[in-house]
């Protein structure tokens, strides 16, 4: 379970099988059509829906779902404030890497089912096969700031710091934008899961 935590509150969860699992990092392959969960309003809105100011004021549940985003490989470099995931098109084919912000993972593992929990910092780094590059999300990063104890983020500077790092990998064409993993195809037999495990919503680890 790679899961999204805010203030102790479980923000998304994405189901994902272990592609490897070494000194670098976790690899995890998330497939089309997955189980997923993420907060909503009671009125089941999500927080893009609405101003922050409105979001942080709100009553929240989870509410589940399908990921219907491309299938990807999110990849969390061991102790790193950050992830990088690979999408891919609708044939299946490398399309760009997606650099998210966020603080280092902490591990769970209960057994029958396990998983890593982040906090997602929200700033995130778009890199293209050419190793050009765009930050996202800038505008709702700076939005949130401005909330000060309601808002999960509290270094501004070490996100900025943290994405710069990344891109000067990107732009050197370093792991692991250096074609690792571009085409990777998952076993025939990794079938989707019908459901998330019992398990899934455990309180968070950070």
């Amino acid at each position: 379970m790679h899961r999204n935590v805010r203030h102790g509150r479980i923000g998304w969860v994405r189901p994902g099988r272990v592609v490897s699992d070494d000194e670098r990092g976790l690899l995890v392959w998330v497939a089309r059509d997955s189980p997923v969960a993420h907060e909503v309003t009671e009125a089941g809105l999500g927080m893009r829906a609405m101003p922050f100011a409105q979001w942080i004021s709100s009553s929240y549940r989870l509410a589940r779902g399908r990921w219907n985003g491309p299938p990807l490989l999110k990849f969390l470099p061991t102790g790193a404030a950050h992830s990088v995931w690979w999408f891919s098109d609708a044939r299946g084919r490398f399309a760009n890497w997606y650099v998210n912000l966020e603080e280092p993972g902490v591990r769970w593992d209960d057994g029958p089912v396990a998983g890593v929990d982040v906090v997602d910092q929200d700033l995130d780094v778009v890199v293209r096969p050419d190793l050009s590059w765009q930050w996202k999300d800038e505008d709702e990063f700076v939005e949130r700031l401005a909330f000060g104890d309601d808002y999960w983020v509290t270094d501004e500077k070490a996100v900025r710091a943290e994405g710069e790092r990344v891109i000067a990998l990107a732009e050197a064409g370093e792991f692991p934008f250096d074609g690792t993993w571009c085409d990777f195809t998952p076993p025939a037999d990794w079938d989707v899961p019908d459901e998330l495990p019992p398990g899934w919503d455990r309180p968070p680890v950070r």
